[in-house]
């Protein structure tokens, strides 16, 4: 197939990767952990952690693993926020040969249930914020060995015990649990896991670009999630897509060894994820943000040093925007604004570019993907509305219910073909099926169009299409539309049954302004939609229901919710 995008491509970024560059992604890091060893890999809560304190830690704690006597294939579920322990967990677990399973530390204890017996963990590491939520389901589990972390373990001896004894009693953020365990399982501190560990060799783990290195759960918006395989070679890929695609806009830093990247949406998600192991690959620092809904704390953090790459998802721009000191930010080193994990708004990204001088660049992408798909260049002084190009080694085709690709600028399904895709989902060799088209390409429920330079713009996903009268509307474009209205804050927009229409249009519209009327809104959409494209109904809420991610819920919204 023609890859007409490459010729939108910006100076200097290659068309492939080659992953093969690493024989794994355990190579990948501890080569960066090796050269950057004096560097500050991180910093929480204004505690450093160093590239060598980072490979000294994670060999412990691999030694540990390693001591259990796992199967060589184990999966280790790690239920922790943005706190140093979720790095020095994961590089343990991939140097000692194990797979990653990302676990949401917010899942109530079905969802849990649902993630540690289809993955088939048998070990965790939780924070004790959520054991309570462990305790209710390990005994339906295959978990054997649970490691329970404080919040305040990695971040020094006295500010560490300062912080987890005000974590456990001042803001009674612990709630009482008690692990009941069975005959054969076994529970232990996340400090002793590391000092057991220290004590014993650890050997770096054989795999391969072919061993699986994470099973990334899916939001699960549709019913039961289900684990996505992704190799080693897969994340490797990723990372060095990334790196690509990112390298025009921080080139001005000079030494990418002293940008600074805010993970502020949450690890376990593979947007944040991919992006803290491209930091991993330049030796660059981390700020870890481990509540970004403390907006005021999250305000104060970015403005004690100099940051230059900020991912988010459209809620969260939005929210930072709103805080009243995030204006008095510096800005002046703020090289790229990410926007991803859902549909970018232009009202959004108008106030950003006003505020920060730095455009929100979007990109499509996900957990099957290694959140990698395409992306605006980043050096784009303005906001396109598309979601991009393909980057470097990735092939976009816009197909039919058949799997045959269409024509240029028909919609269709976007279907993705790269060395970032998974291998398949856990287990699920029926969805593996209908998941691949016969010449290799995964179809991704997403509708799309891409025009004569390669950019493609998402209409909507498949099950979100409103019919009026024989008439698609797809909500992502009036939600666009109705996010640019004066004292709109945000909105979301769904069909609801309709007599003579079939389908009626609802919006939801959070204010922006205490003057907002329905009667505004409607005027709005007069003037900037289509007859058949207008609410129906407009509703205004306080907020509207979000995933742990920042992903508005339309399923919800359909429900009453």
């Amino acid at each position: 197939m023609e890859k007409i995008w490459l010729k939108s491509y910006p100076p200097g970024v290659p068309h492939e990767v080659r992953p093969d560059e690493y024989r794994s992604l355990t190579h990948l890091l501890e080569e960066s952990f090796q050269k950057n060893a004096a560097s500050p890999f991180a910093v929480c809560m204004e505690s450093w952690m160093s590239y060598g304190e980072l490979d000294h830690l994670s060999a412990a704690l691999g030694s540990w693993l390693q001591s259990k006597g796992l199967e060589s294939d184990a999966r280790v579920a790690i239920m922790l926020p943005n706190i140093p322990q979720f790095p020095v967990t994961m590089s343990a677990v991939l140097r000692a040969g194990y797979t990653c399973v990302n676990v949401n530390p917010l899942y109530t204890a079905r969802e849990l249930e649902h993630q540690l017996k289809d993955s088939g963990a048998t070990v965790i590491v939780v924070l004790e914020n959520f054991a309570a939520t462990l305790e209710e389901v390990i005994g339906h589990t295959p978990i054997k060995h649970v490691v329970v972390a404080s919040m305040g373990d990695l971040l020094g001896f006295w500010y560490g015990r300062w912080i987890t004894f005000a974590v456990r009693h001042l803001a009674k953020m612990v709630p009482a649990y008690k692990l009941t365990l069975s005959e054969g399982q076994s529970a232990i501190s996340f400090k002793q896991a590391l000092a057991l560990g220290a004590a014993k060799p650890f050997k770096s783990a054989p795999t391969t670009l072919d061993s699986i290195a994470f099973l990334q759960y899916t939001g699960g918006t549709t019913g039961l999630s289900k684990g996505a395989v992704l190799t080693h070679r897969n994340v490797v890929a990723a990372v060095l897509q990334a790196e690509a695609w990112f390298s025009p806009a921080l080139e001005r830093i000079g030494d990418i060894r002293k940008s600074n990247s805010i993970a502020a949406l949450p690890l376990y998600h593979i947007f944040a994820l991919t992006l803290s192991l491209l930091s991993i690959r330049a030796g660059s620092l981390l700020t870890l943000i481990p509540n970004p809904r403390d907006f005021a704390g999250f305000v104060a953090t970015l403005k004690k040093r100099p940051f230059h790459l900020l991912p988010a998802v459209n809620t969260l721009f939005n929210a930072l925007l709103q805080h009243p000191q995030f204006k008095s930010v510096d800005f002046s080193n703020l090289c790229v604004s990410q926007a991803g994990g859902m549909a970018a708004l232009a009202g959004t990204a108008k106030h950003w570019m006003e505020v920060t001088g730095c455009p929100m660049v979007e990109g499509w992408g996900m957990s099957e993907t290694c959140a990698i798909g395409t992306n605006n260049p980043v050096m784009t002084k303005e906001f396109s509305g598309t979601i991009g190009l393909p980057l470097p080694s990735i092939d976009i085709a816009i197909k039919d219910d058949d799997g045959n690709s269409l024509a240029q600028g028909q919609s269709g399904e976007i279907c993705i073909r790269g060395p970032n895709v998974m291998i398949g989902y856990y287990k699920q060799p029926e969805e593996n099926k209908n998941a691949f088209t016969p010449d290799g390409f995964m179809r991704t429920g997403d509708i799309g169009i891409m025009d004569a330079r390669g950019y493609t713009t998402i209409v909507d996903r498949k099950k979100d299409m409103i019919l009026v009268s024989g008439f698609n509307v797809f909500p992502s474009e009036l939600e666009n539309v109705i996010s640019l209205c004066d004292g709109v804050l945000e909105c979301a927009v769904i069909g609801v049954p309709d007599a003579k229409q079939g389908e009626a249009i609802k919006a939801f519209v959070v204010k922006d302004s205490p003057h907002l009327s329905e009667e505004d809104v409607a005027k709005y959409c007069q003037h900037n939609l289509t007859g058949y494209k207008r609410p129906k109904y407009i509703e205004f809420r306080d907020e509207l229901p979000k995933s742990n991610v920042g992903k508005v819920l339309r399923r919800e919204l359909r429900v009453g919710k």
